[in-house]
């Protein structure tokens, strides 16, 4: 882990969390929906996830890097849409499961294929709510550090380890043993 780069804000109650606030460890990601190295590490999330269940927290924070995928944008901002409706996670997962298909004329479709209410998101995508969400998020994965995605931090320390399931769960398993 990198010493030098820590978490800046400290995750919140605004944060996009899944797993206990009292969990020994917290994963944040700083990602982009259309990063395809994102795309290969949700699956990475969700089995440690798993495996860790109740003694990890995740939480995503928005990163798109417009100049290189021009329709992360427009995933996170629906990501966002959807969190108003309590539908977050839902949305995220079909996000990134979905990333090879990602467009922004698909994603009206995918909101009602998670149970949105399309003119409440809609009418969500129109606000300025949404878009001060995600430069919010950008905003503190670069005082954070965060130049590329996805960026890990593991309890506000910046993981550059490997980003292979075997390497990641055994910092996971320290992280959690120190905790005792």
């Amino acid at each position: 882990m990198n010493e030098s780069a820590t978490l800046t804000p400290a995750v919140s109650e605004e944060d996009h969390a899944e797993g206990p606030a009292n969990a020994p460890v917290t994963l944040v990601e700083y990602g982009d929906y259309q990063c395809p190295a994102c795309g290969a590490a949700y699956p990475l999330v969700k089995a440690l996830q798993k495996a860790f269940s109740k003694k990890l927290r995740f939480v995503f924070r928005n990163f798109p890097l417009t100049q290189l995928h021009p329709y992360a944008l427009a995933a996170a901002e629906t990501a966002e849409a959807a969190a108003l409706q309590g539908k977050f996670w839902e949305m995220h997962d079909l996000l990134f499961e979905r990333q090879e298909s990602l467009e922004p004329g698909i994603l009206a479709a995918w909101a009602r294929e998670v149970g949105l209410d399309l003119e409440e998101f809609r009418s969500a995508l129109e606000k300025g709510e949404i878009e001060k969400r995600i430069k919010k998020d950008r905003s503190g994965g670069i005082r954070s550090g965060v130049n590329g995605t996805p960026t890990f931090f593991l309890n506000g320390v910046r993981y550059d380890g490997s980003r292979d399931y075997d390497s990641m769960r055994d910092v996971l398993k320290e992280l959690i043993a120190e905790s005792k």
